[in-house]
């Protein structure tokens, strides 16, 4: 008899572990999460910068704070994350964000929240609509008399939708591109005679210190661009006489290029007053690009490289135009009017 009952009380057992097994999965993902944490939902992001000439992933040894905004498929502000920690240097981190079923915008900013950022938003992302973002280089680093080395801003965005059925955190890359670079200009005399760069103003001109939130440039007024670094460098020695070979530099910092705009060089002879260089910048540096990426327009190429260096043979104190160095590659104008 006794057998006969544990017998029943096993069946029962077994049966009603295989219905409660059986009705688990319909129990709501909220119940679990709150009882077991089981159904977190929303983004695991990874973010990339391989927006360069190398086609590598430099974001973490480029990036050293990061702003993530999100809006939902209709622009409305949703929340903001920040990082400032050196997860940012770690490959392998990811930025995990609950989120509530739905579409959602996604806009990151690497550079916004560092002590000595260059840039800021005209106005706080959560009063605005997504289409209303803007972002402004800062007004102090044109008043400096001597230029300003700007911090480095980099913009990405995605999208990604959240499905009621989502019981995990889906994965989605937010591809950054940078939106500064670094001009180093060089003077040199052909015949090997000194050079100070104290005898020169140089400066960029450029109407580019304001962006939209999917990043195209704002047209607001042209401004002067002055380097942020600037002085003279022994180069070698002319085999002639011994005497020193020397360099003048100036160093420039400032927001991105596009091709829409007509950023200008100018280099002037403090004496006179005569214009030494006037050229148009984008129309130069767009020489440098390799007939391996022929296929690329101007616009990628000003993208994906960031930092440029240009060198200038002077006779007389005149500019040779017919050769220039751009990031040591020698390029021979034929037509002195680019």
């Amino acid at each position: 008899m006794k057998t006969t009952i544990f017998s029943r009380l096993i069946s029962k057992g077994i049966a009603a572990m295989t219905i409660a097994a059986s009705v688990t999965p319909l129990i709501s993902c909220d119940r679990l999460r709150e009882d077991l944490r089981e159904c977190d939902r929303g983004a695991r992001i990874r973010f990339v910068y391989d927006y360069n000439m190398e086609f590598a992933n430099a974001f973490p040894s480029q990036v050293d704070c990061l702003t993530v905004l999100f809006y939902d498929e209709e622009g409305h502000y949703v929340t903001t994350r920040t990082n400032m920690t050196s997860d940012l240097q770690d490959e392998n981190w990811r930025m995990v964000v609950d989120l509530d079923p739905g579409t959602y915008n996604i806009i990151a900013y690497g550079g916004m929240e560092c002590e000595n950022s260059s840039f800021s938003f005209t106005s706080i992302p959560s009063n605005i609509q997504m289409q209303d973002i803007e972002v402004e280089l800062k007004p102090s680093c044109l008043t400096s008399p001597d230029g300003t080395e700007l911090h480095d801003l980099f913009y990405g965005r995605a999208d990604i939708s959240i499905e009621d059925a989502d019981m995990t955190y889906r994965d989605v890359t937010v591809y950054m591109m940078k939106d500064t670079n670094n001009l180093r200009i060089l003077l040199q005399n052909v015949d090997g005679t000194p050079i100070d760069e104290a005898d020169f103003d140089f400066k960029i001109t450029d109407d580019n210190t304001l962006m939209a939130w999917n990043n195209d440039v704002i047209p607001t007024q042209t401004v002067d661009y002055l380097p942020w670094a600037h002085g003279t460098s022994a180069v070698g020695e002319r085999p002639e006489d011994g005497e020193d070979v020397t360099v003048a530099y100036a160093e420039f910092s400032f927001p991105r290029l596009v091709t829409n705009n007509s950023p200008r060089l100018i280099i002037t002879r403090k004496t006179d007053g005569q214009k030494v260089i006037d050229i148009p910048l984008i129309n130069y540096l767009a020489l440098l690009k390799s007939e391996k990426y022929a296929s690329m327009s101007t616009q990628e190429f000003l993208d994906r490289e960031s930092r440029w260096k240009m060198l200038f043979f002077l006779q007389g104190g005149i500019w040779l135009d017919t050769v220039i160095e751009i990031n040591d590659w020698i390029v021979r104008i034929n037509n002195a009017d680019l």
